[in-house]
C-alpha cells in the first residue's frame, strides 16, 4: 500500500477541500476501504431520505480512494464508469457506510464495487460499480497531486 488513513485523509484536505468534510475514512487494507458519509441535511431530498447523489458521491470517493491507497497520489485518476442499484431507503439521520473493494488494478484501468449500509444495519441500501481510469507515467512530467 502506498497510502494509509491518515495521509489519504491529508490529500482528500489538500485537493478536494470542497467536499473533504463530507466524508471520513474508517478503515484501509490492501485492495479494500471503508468510507462514511457523514450525516448532514444537505444530503437528503424530501421525504428525508438520502439523496441519490450522495449516495454516488460516497461510492464515488471510496472506490477512488481504495485506488490511491494502492498506487499513491495521482489525482488525475478519473471515474469512466459507474452503475449504481438502490435497493432500499437509508435510515434517517445516519452516516452511510460504503465497504469497497478492488476487483482489478492494472496500470491503466481499475475497476471496484461498493455496498453501501446506513450506519447500524446490516442490510444494504445501494451496491455500485465503478472503473476508473489510471493516468500513465510520464517521465518528466510534474506530480499529479499533493505528496503524502
Amino acid at each position: 500500500m502506498q497510502m494509509d488513513r491518515d495521509s489519504l485523509t491529508n490529500f482528500l484536505a489538500s485537493d478536494f477541500a470542497e467536499v473533504a468534510g463530507m466524508f471520513a475514512i474508517d478503515e484501509v487494507a490492501p485492495m479494500a476501504i471503508t468510507v462514511r458519509l457523514l450525516h448532514h441535511p444537505r444530503h437528503l431530498r424530501p421525504g428525508g431520505t438520502v439523496s441519490g447523489p450522495a449516495m454516488f458521491a460516497l461510492a464515488d470517493v471510496a472506490v477512488y480512494l481504495a485506488i490511491l491507497a494502492m498506487i499513491g497520489p495521482k489525482a488525475l485518476s478519473v471515474t469512466t464508469n459507474c452503475s449504481i442499484d438502490f435497493m432500499r431507503k437509508p435510515a434517517a439521520g445516519r452516516d452511510l457506510i460504503c465497504r469497497a473493494r478492488l476487483l482489478k488494478l492494472g496500470r491503466a484501468l481499475a475497476v471496484g464495487d461498493c455496498l453501501i449500509f446506513s450506519e447500524e444495519d446490516e442490510a444494504p441500501v445501494a451496491r455500485a460499480s465503478l472503473t476508473y481510469s489510471i493516468p500513465p507515467e510520464r517521465p518528466g512530467s510534474p506530480t499529479q497531486g499533493a505528496a503524502a
